[in-house]
């Protein structure tokens, strides 16, 4: 009944795709108590009938491949078995440390049938992140492939080690996974509620936090993002994203395999937007999700020469700004949608397809999820903390963070506060301002480091920006962009000059950037800018009284004074 209720829930979304009004008034999610979404949906619905024969994966490229669904059904099972004859058991954890190969997908279904849980981690990662991992997520098995083993010298000889590719002394090989029987028996019940997924935050301000997610909270709770993403069964959808971060499972496993569509990945080695565009286009992708920087990349090719198929395009990560909607929408028709979600969560918010849409919004609260804006005294505000209300609890919301010592702090209170803040027009339409950490203020009006940001990306000399407080006398803070130039830019006075124009014809005087700074800009492991230590560098440096060669300021210009 379980597989049934989650089909239901899923075809009501499907028949109200484009009726947002309805699909939020009347969804509701599937009451499941028992629950094996690879079992119970993948093996016992899209791997049998019509769907069978069907593909599940395709990968171009790099390892190129192409499995329907009861092919993957069959390998799964196969490397179910295998790893249980290496001893995993149920809970224990296994870390996934692979690229857009096909073993990435057969260990996380494997995984769920086993009822282990994965520890996803992408190959950028060092060796002293991996002991962080093994050491707060209690790893205690690990696939990764031949030429990343190294990584793992000296961690506990316990371990059970399993490389893909050719043979490793001390390594079990993949491949021997895949002589295991094809026929699975699980060894009992899944709750919906047992542990499936511990993912590593990015750690923009912090050290990364363990978001533990279940068998409910993240097959279930991704009917939200098959909706926003418009999916539809027999579609060919990609998502740019890699491995070993929440987006992957996101949009690369759970949402198109909801709808029983199939999963695309073009696999480069080094990303080129041409290629992209070609193999789109080749393939006959319908539904594309990609993040700022790679449509930053495609609109700089000639996109109206493109014969695509493409039905659905959407932006994720961070709304884009609008000269490359506008572009996308003169060359193909077609409008990039943005939505809104985390690691601790599903998709929440966003813009489904077939609603009418607004600059800079990032949408309206998806079906099954109550979004309030609260204030730091839990009243609601036209502006404040994006919050996810308890009661009713969504399906699509992490179990809690799993402390270091093993322990889970589940959710309490009203509603989970996501960090993120927005502001809400009248219209129900809700509109990104930035972290909570980020918002400052100068001169007793509220900054939104994003939205300048947004504003500064788009003078053709800027790479990227971020904008954190500087101290300042007479304001308490100032508006400072350090900034990364575009290859071939020059961080000079005249390129500095440039930008403030460029900023002083677009910004109300009180947002305007008073300082800036080309400089490196510090990121996490998954690319997310670290506003944090340019804030403790902006302080460090007030209280030194230092300034830096490569920091230019309003007042360096006289010729700005006259503007």
């Amino acid at each position: 009944m379980t597989a049934a209720a989650f089909k239901a829930a899923r075809d009501f979304l499907l028949t109200h795709r484009t009726d947002y009004a309805t699909a939020y008034r009347d969804f509701r999610w599937p009451e499941v108590t028992q629950f094996n979404w690879a079992l119970d949906w993948f093996d016992g619905e899209l791997a049998r009938g019509e769907t069978a024969h069907q593909p599940a994966l395709i990968i171009v490229g790099d390892g190129a491949a192409r499995l329907t669904f009861a092919e993957l059904s069959e390998r799964s099972n196969r490397v179910a078995n295998g790893l249980r004859a290496l001893g995993v058991k149920r809970g224990d954890r296994i870390l996934l440390m692979l690229g857009n190969v096909v073993p990435l997908w057969e260990v996380m279904l494997a995984s769920m049938k086993l009822g282990a849980v994965v520890i996803p981690a992408t190959t950028l990662l060092s060796a002293n992140d991996l002991a962080d991992r093994f050491e707060r997520g209690r790893a205690r098995h690990v696939v990764t492939t031949s030429s990343e083993a190294g990584k793992f010298d000296g961690l506990d000889s316990r371990l059970t080690r399993i490389a893909v590719g050719d043979p490793v002394a001390g390594w079990t090989r993949y491949d021997e996974l895949l002589a295991a029987p094809a026929a699975f028996e699980p060894d009992g019940e899944t709750n919906a509620d047992d542990p499936l997924l511990l993912y590593f935050t990015s750690g923009t301000t912090a050290k990364p936090k363990l978001v533990l997610h279940s068998h409910r909270s993240y097959p279930v709770g991704h009917l939200s993002t098959m909706y926003v993403l418009g999916l539809l069964p027999g579609d060919i959808h990609l998502n740019v994203s890699s491995p070993g971060w929440a987006k992957h499972a996101w949009s690369c496993f759970f949402a198109p395999w909801n709808v029983g569509a199939t999963v695309f990945i073009a696999s480069q080695g080094r990303f080129n937007a041409r290629t992209m565009l070609d193999t789109i286009a080749a393939n006959k992708v319908t539904t594309l999700c990609a993040p700022p920087t790679v449509w930053r990349m495609l609109i700089q090719e000639d996109l109206k020469s493109i014969q695509h198929s493409l039905r659905e395009v959407l932006g994720a990560g961070e709304p884009l700004n609008p000269e490359v909607i506008d572009q996308v929408k003169a060359a193909w028709g077609l409008t990039i949608r943005d939505f809104y979600g985390q690691t601790e969560t599903s998709a929440q918010v966003g813009n489904p397809p077939g609603q009418a849409i607004k600059a800079g919004s990032m949408g309206r609260p998806l079906p099954g999820f109550q979004i309030r804006l609260l204030d730091p005294d839990d009243q609601d505000a036209a502006e404040g903390e994006i919050s996810i209300a308890l009661d009713p609890r969504p399906a699509g919301l992490m179990r809690g963070y799993q402390q270091d010592d093993g322990s889970i702090a589940g959710l309490s209170g009203v509603a989970y506060r996501t960090g993120d803040v927005a502001s809400r027009d009248a219209d129900g339409y809700l509109t990104y301002v930035g972290r909570a950490d980020d918002v400052f203020k100068a001169s007793d009006y509220r900054i939104s480091p994003f939205e300048l940001e947004s504003v500064l990306i788009e003078h053709p000399a800027v790479a990227e920006a971020a904008v954190v407080p500087a101290p300042d006398e007479m304001r308490l803070a100032i508006p400072k962009a350090y900034v990364a130039l575009v290859a071939g830019a020059a961080g000079d006075r005249a390129t500095a000059l440039s930008i403030f124009q460029h900023l002083r014809a677009r910004l109300a005087p009180f947002k305007r950037v008073r300082r800036l700074e080309f400089y490196e800009l510090p990121k996490t492991i998954s690319g997310k800018i670290r506003r944090v230590e340019l804030r403790q560098m902006e302080n460090q440096r007030a209280a030194a009284g230092a300034r830096e060669p490569a920091e230019y300021r309003e007042e360096d210009f006289p010729e700005l004074a006259t503007r």
